[in-house]
């Protein structure tokens, strides 16, 4: 167990096509959270003097995003990716991984300005569930 000072360098890899086949490198990475969904409200006519509530069952992996540059290939190659449920790879700076099934949502390029590298940001959606459409957990895997 490492503590994580510097996030560089941080990436995505999906299954169909590395990073680097997608012509895409990334500046800056939100991985996916963890959401519990709030709470259910058990508030009954008995309760006297509180509301009560309890935490729900399932739990949510939260979508990720990340800024990228780009070669103007890229939008041809990450149309074949679009809503395409696939495992998603964060790699941390010191090597741990995130793995997920998910798909790339949405490659949105970002205003393009003189003197400035050109920039897309990008959202991923966690399906939780494989190709075979089996509920799948995510796996975090520490560097060796």
């Amino acid at each position: 167990m490492s503590r994580i000072d510097d996030g560089h360098p941080t990436y995505i890899d999906f299954e169909n096509a590395p990073s680097q086949g997608l012509l895409i490198w990334e500046k800056e990475v939100t991985p996916p959270g963890l959401d519990g969904g709030g709470p259910n409200d058990t508030t009954t006519m008995r309760n006297v003097s509180w509301r009560t509530r309890a935490p729900k069952h399932l739990i949510s992996l939260t979508a990720g995003s990340f800024t990228a540059a780009y070669d103007p290939e890229a939008f041809e190659i990450l149309l074949d990716q679009l809503n395409v449920n696939q495992l998603i790879t964060v790699t941390f700076p010191n090597g741990d991984t995130y793995a997920f099934y998910g798909w790339l949502n949405n490659f949105t390029p970002n205003t393009v300005v003189e003197g400035e590298q050109p920039t897309a940001t990008c959202s991923i959606e966690p399906s939780n569930q494989n190709a075979s459409g089996v509920e799948t957990d995510p796996v975090y895997t520490a560097a060796s």
